[in-house]
């Protein structure tokens, strides 16, 4: 009876553990909440799809539309795990178009929306308004904007041309489209008859002894992703 009773009491101290307790001073204190009762296995499945529903990652989805490169597709969808969109209108995170966005598309845009192009990206990308805006900066700034040859747009500045032709101090130009790429309609000149006045070139003087590869001119760029600008 003696060992019952002692088993007895040992299980009554157990039990009051999970409501008795010390602080931090060594008081004992006692907790007045009741037991709860365990969740059912069905309270447990709506508790797992709630924390999931909570911490899953959200979908972003990208407008493919205006591109006709497979690859930003396949890396949207694949690489990112990205959700690919060909809808004309309707609810996207990021556009990814090929050609340049116009001011009335940038002005719908929402605060979380992005998009692959920055305005007036043909202030840079277009060799007319590039030589321009850097003529402009070499007035302000004739030291720090000293690494480009002189410059000249065709038909604008046919007369500064001209003249330039006359010092004789360069007997080398080249000519260049200033709206294609690709090294498409570039040519040199020595004499001024070979040039149309009336045609939209870039003109530079001609870099005497340019370092070549193999007897070949070539291009050595360095790309930076620019991922955001705030402001825009």
């Amino acid at each position: 009876n003696q060992r019952r009773v002692h088993g007895d009491s040992n299980l009554n101290k157990m039990e009051m553990s999970s409501t008795i307790g010390e602080d931090d001073e060594g008081q004992e204190y006692t907790s007045s909440e009741e037991s709860e009762e365990e969740p059912t296995q069905e309270e447990r499945k709506k508790h797992k799809k709630l924390i999931a529903s909570l911490t899953k990652k959200p979908l972003i989805t990208v407008n493919v539309l205006h591109t006709q490169y497979s690859v930003v597709k396949e890396v949207m969808e694949k690489g990112f795990g990205y959700k690919n969109s060909l809808a004309p209108e309707g609810e996207w995170d990021l556009f990814w178009i090929d050609t340049a966005v116009t001011a009335e598309m940038l002005s719908k845009m929402k605060p979380y929306q992005k998009i692959n192009h920055f305005p007036n990206m043909s202030s840079l990308a277009r060799k007319n308004n590039l030589g321009k805006n850097l003529m402009r900066m070499k007035k302000e700034f004739p030291k720090d904007y000293s690494f480009f040859p002189g410059t000249w747009l065709l038909p604008l500045e046919w007369n500064e041309l001209k003249n330039e032709f006359a010092k004789g101090k360069c007997k080398t130009y080249i000519l260049k489209p200033e709206a294609l790429s690709q090294g498409k309609g570039i040519f040199l000149v020595r004499s001024l008859d070979k040039i149309n006045p009336n045609e939209h070139y870039v003109v530079q003087r001609y870099i005497k002894k340019p370092y070549l590869i193999e007897g070949l001119k070539f291009d050595l760029r360095i790309y930076v992703l620019v991922y955001g600008c705030d402001p825009l």
